[in-house]
């Protein structure tokens, strides 16, 4: 059985070295791991950005063919809704008149023929033919757009099957000299200019390019779907190409939920063109590389917190180790009570602590009565189990952190007790002195009171040799005693 006044303490400093270890190493990998992902969200961004770019000239080029192709068309249509309103106009011969109206008219295979309507929207001119077949077109959109809305300017329709091809018609109104509405003139792009034209990029699989009308009515989609085609989007409020921010979005698209980049490109032309590329797509070759570089971080993380916790393991080993032999260097192994050297060093200390404060130091010093007679009567192994039970004694009275018991030497006992004075310590003394004479019916104790207030010029031992002058004394008046020295005369007070 082991009494030591300090058992807690004694392993304090290597816990907080390993403690310290498991903080450092843990603050090392949350710091190298925040680095990496900085690292990995920075590829990721420049990703992000590189395809943005990507996709922003492919909508630039894309933008530009449709609306330049638009612009000529567009051309072509003024150009015969001003010639209509010329006086002599209505007497020239068709053939004259085709040459006219339609000599600077833009062509190509995917353009259609134009048309003028009169105000009934009766067709009374055709581009293709010299003599058109009856027509009436009062009820189409384009045509109601331009009669009643004099300053409706180039208008592109819905997609439609117009003349057995499913093509956008674009029209312009006919005004008289006094802003009169004398019908339409109109053309068509088929839907196979749009073929042609997304059929000569590189395009993935779930890549996207949407043609939209200002009224976001999509004119054209790829990859091509004719019951998407005509479908409006207005009611699509975060899928607006006016509000994409910087010209971008990233999410579920207006036709399928993949989640796609959206570039538009910022033209002034009457359509809109998105483009679309899947983010998996976009990130597939960042999401190799991070997870190639998490793995390597993760092995990093678990080799450096395995070495982590068996150096911890180690330091509380030797920990351990040191504080055995602290014990074992500085504990009588008798009794487990401080031995001498150990206190010998915790009275140097105190003394200098009080000699700094001004205050007092008490101590007791404790011999076990008539133990030689004991010892030679009952045996050493009585005499060793009867200084174990003194020591048990002395260990229930001192309590204090600061108070040190010590086995000073035989049947000899000490107990340091910083800041109490003489009647203080000599209430301590009592407590133990009853605590023997209670617990054993053969064994009593006898103990000498001394404190001391030190002064700059004193040593600790006068201290010692007051409490063995009053140790002294209680044996010489009886034995079983407390007495208490009187500083600096020494005069013995029973």
């Amino acid at each position: 059985m082991r009494f030591g006044w300090r058992k807690e303490g004694a392993r304090r400093p290597w816990r907080l070295s390993a403690k310290l270890l498991i903080i450092s190493s843990v603050a090392t990998v949350i710091g190298f791991s925040a680095i990496c992902a900085n690292v990995m969200l920075d590829m990721r961004r420049g990703e992000e950005a590189l395809a943005r770019q990507m996709l922003e000239n492919l909508a630039s080029g894309v933008d530009s063919d449709i609306n330049r192709n638009i612009e000529l068309y567009d051309l072509s249509l003024r150009a015969a809704a001003s010639n209509m309103i010329l006086p002599e106009i209505k007497e020239l011969s068709k053939p004259i008149l085709h040459l006219i109206l339609f000599d600077r008219a833009a062509s190509a295979r995917h353009f259609g023929a134009l048309q003028v309507f009169d105000a009934a929207g009766e067709l009374t001119i055709d581009a293709s033919t010299l003599d058109p077949r009856k027509e009436n077109r009062g009820d189409e959109e384009y045509f109601r757009v331009h009669r009643d809305n004099p300053d409706s300017g180039l208008f592109i329709s819905k997609p439609m099957l117009h003349r057995s091809a499913y093509a956008i018609v674009l029209s312009r109104r006919i005004t008289d000299q006094d802003g009169g509405f004398l019908g339409v003139v109109a053309g068509s792009i088929r839907f196979s200019y749009f073929h042609d034209l997304f059929g000569r990029l590189s395009l993935g699989p779930d890549d996207t390019i949407t043609v939209l009308r200002q009224d976001r009515t999509i004119i054209m989609r790829r990859p091509f779907d004719l019951d998407i085609i005509g479908k409006n989007l207005a009611d699509r409020a975060s899928w607006n190409p006016a509000n994409m921010n910087s010209g971008s979005y990233a999410g579920a698209g207006p036709v399928d939920p993949i989640p796609r980049l959206y570039v538009r490109h910022n033209g002034a032309g009457p359509l809109n063109v998105v483009v679309g590329k899947p983010l998996d797509s976009i990130l597939s070759l960042w999401r190799t590389e991070a997870i190639r570089i998490a793995a390597i971080v993760a092995a990093l993380i678990v080799f450096v917190l395995g070495v982590t916790l068996f150096l911890a393991r180690e330091i509380g080993r030797r920990a351990e180790a040191e504080d055995k032999l602290e014990e074992l260097a500085t504990t009588d192994a008798l009794t487990g009570l401080t031995n001498r050297r150990k206190f010998d060093a915790s009275i140097d200390a105190e003394w200098r602590r009080a000699t700094r404060q001004k205050i007092p130091v008490g101590l007791l010093m404790i011999d076990a009565d008539h133990f030689k007679v004991y010892n030679d009567t009952f045996g050493h192994q009585a005499g060793d189990e009867a200084l174990i039970g003194v020591a048990i004694c002395i260990s229930d009275s001192v309590r204090r952190a600061g108070d040190c018991a010590a086995r000073y030497g035989g049947e000899e006992f000490a107990v340091l007790l910083p800041a109490l004075s003489a009647e203080e310590a000599l209430a301590v003394a009592e407590t133990i002195r009853l605590k023997v004479e209670q617990w054993s019916d053969h064994t009593t104790v006898s103990i000498g009171v001394a404190s001391l207030t030190p002064g700059v010029s004193q040593d600790w031992s006068e201290l010692v040799g007051a409490a063995d002058k009053a140790l002294y004394a209680a044996k010489a008046g009886g034995r079983n005693r407390c007495v208490v020295a009187t500083v600096p005369q020494l005069s013995l007070v029973a």
